[in-house]
C-alpha cells in the first residue's frame, strides 16, 4: 500500500508545529534572546515561502530539509543586506562564543541543543516564574496566548501582559544563549521542568484545538525531558520523575480516542491498545525518580499514572486516592480536586463523589460540570443532562463538545427506553 501523500495545506500546520519552535532556538543562538524578533521573522518568511511555492510546485521530497534550507538562506541574506546587522548586532555575534561559527547548520544535534540551550536561558530567574514558562511556552514550544491561557487557568490578556513583561525584560539584560553554570542550570531546571510539564499537558488533553489529543506535543516533551537525563546537572528525581509520567500517559494515548477523535473514559478502554514497552520504560524512570527521599509533584502524579496503567490490582483505585490525598497538599489545583473526586467516586461510590464536588461548587468550570454530569448519569438523567449541557457551553474544544454531546443522546436515548419499559 503506498503512503498516503499530504496536501501542503495539510502539511505546513503540522511541520510549523514541529519546526518552527526548533528553528527560531537555533536562529537565536546568532542573534542573541535581545533580538528574538529577528530569528521569528526569519522562521516565519520561511514558513510564508513554503505556503507560496509548495501549492504551485508541489511538495519537495524532504520538506523539513527543504524549509531549514530556506532559512539558511534567509539568515546569509540579512547578514550580507541589512544595515541593522551591520550597525548593531554584529559585534555582539562576534564577542559571543557560542555564535563564532564558520558556517551555519542545521544539524539535529544542534537543534537539540539550541532548544535545551534556549529554554534554559529564557528560564531566566531575571522574570517571575510565570513569566518565564509563558514565554518558553510561546518561544520554544510555538503556544498562542489561548493555549498558554488554558495552559494557567487565567485570562488571554494576563497572558499578553506577562508575555510583554518577560519579552522587555530580555532585551533590557541582553540575554544570550550560552554555556550556563551548575548553580544556574540548578536555579532554572524547576521552571524548565514545569514547561516540558505544561506542554505535554497540552498534548495528553488538549481544551484549546479541534483535536482533543496531540501526539506531537507529548513527543516533544517526552524528548526534550530524556535530553536533561543526559546531563549529570539535570538527571534528577524530579526530572525522572516527570519522564516516567509522561511515559505512563503516552502509552495510553492510542485508546483514548475513538476513530471520530472523541474521548473514551477510561473504564471503556481497549487496553490492548496500551503501549507495554512505554509502560516499561514508565516503570524504568519511576525506578531512578525514586532513588532517594524527594517526593514532588511529579513523583506523585507518576505514581498514579503508574496504577492507572496496572489493570489487574483490585485496590488500584485506593491506591490512587491516597495518592491524590498527598498531591491535593502539595498542589491543590482545580485540576487535581476534580480527578481526586472521581478517584473518590471509585473507592466510595458517586454519592459521596456528589456531596464532596458541591462543595468544591466550580460552575464555571467545564471540567467541573462533565464530572457531575458523568456522576449524576446513573442516579438522574436529567440533572447529568444539565450538567453536560452547561460543559458543552463552557468549553472552546469542539472534539470536547462532540463527545459531550454524543453523551446527552446516548441518556436521552436510555431515558426514553425507560419511560417504555
Amino acid at each position: 500500500m503506498k503512503p498516503i501523500v499530504k496536501s501542503s495545506e495539510e502539511l505546513l500546520p503540522h511541520l510549523f508545529r514541529q519546526e518552527y519552535a526548533k528553528m527560531t532556538a537555533v536562529l537565536c543562538r546568532h542573534f542573541g534572546l535581545a533580538h528574538i524578533e529577528l530569528a521569528e521573522d526569519i522562521a516565519s518568511e520561511t514558513f510564508l515561502k513554503a505556503s507560496e511555492n509548495w501549492p504551485i510546485n508541489g511538495i519537495p521530497q524532504n520538506p523539513t530539509a527543504w524549509l531549514y534550507t530556506v532559512a539558511k538562506n534567509k539568515l546569509k541574506d540579512y547578514f550580507k543586506h541589512t544595515a541593522i546587522f551591520e550597525s548593531q548586532v554584529k559585534k555582539q555575534i562576534i564577542a559571543s562564543p557560542i555564535s563564532d561559527q564558520q558556517d551555519f547548520e542545521f544539524d539535529p544535534k544542534i537543534i537539540a541543543d539550541s532548544q535545551l540551550a534556549m529554554i534554559f536561558a529564557v528560564c531566566n530567574p531575571g522574570n517571575p516564574m510565570e513569566n518565564q514558562i509563558c514565554l518558553a511556552l510561546q518561544i520554544l514550544c510555538g503556544f498562542s496566548v489561548g493555549e498558554i491561557a488554558n495552559a494557567f487557568l487565567t485570562k488571554t490578556e494576563t497572558i499578553k501582559k506577562r508575555l510583554l513583561r518577560a519579552r522587555n525584560q530580555l532585551r533590557k539584560d541582553h540575554f544570550r544563549i550560552k554555556e550556563l553554570n551548575e548553580k544556574e542550570i540548578r536555579q532554572r531546571l524547576e521552571t524548565v521542568l514545569r514547561t516540558l510539564y505544561l506542554l505535554f499537558n497540552e498534548g495528553y488533553f488538549s481544551k484549546t484545538n479541534n483535536q482533543l489529543i496531540r501526539k506531537d506535543l507529548c513527543s516533544e516533551a517526552t524528548r526534550l525531558a530524556l535530553v536533561l537525563t543526559d546531563n549529570p546537572l539535570t538527571k534528577t528525581a524530579q526530572t525522572y520523575a516527570l519522564l516516567s509520567l509522561m511515559c505512563f500517559q503516552s502509552s495510553r494515548l492510542e485508546a483514548r480516542t475513538n476513530p471520530e477523535g472523541e474521548a473514551i473514559l477510561f473504564e471503556d478502554q481497549d487496553k490492548s491498545l496500551w503501549d507495554n514497552a512505554l509502560i516499561e520504560k514508565g516503570n524504568y524512570y519511576l525506578i531512578h525518580a525514586c532513588s532517594g527521599a524527594e517526593v514532588t509533584k511529579y513523583h506523585l502524579e507518576a505514581g498514579i499514572a503508574y496504577w492507572h496503567t496496572t489493570p489487574t490490582d483490585q485496590k488500584k483505585w485506593e491506591h490512587i486516592l491516597q495518592l491524590y490525598d498527598q498531591l491535593i497538599l502539595i498542589e491543590n489545583s482545580p485540576v487535581t480536586a476534580l480527578n481526586r473526586l472521581f478517584a473518590l467516586a471509585k473507592v466510595y461510590g458517586n454519592e459521596k463523589a456528589i456531596t464532596e464536588a458541591e462543595k468544591v461548587n466550580d460552575n464555571h468550570s467545564n471540567s467541573y460540570h462533565a464530572l457531575l454530569g458523568y456522576l449524576h448519569a446513573e442516579r438522574n438523567i436529567d440533572t447529568a443532562i444539565e450538567h453536560y449541557q452547561q460543559a458543552i457551553n463552557l468549553t472552546k474544544s469542539g472534539t470536547e463538545k462532540k463527545t459531550l454531546i454524543k453523551e446527552i443522546k446516548r441518556l436521552t436515548k436510555k431515558k426514553t427506553h425507560n419511560k417504555i419499559i
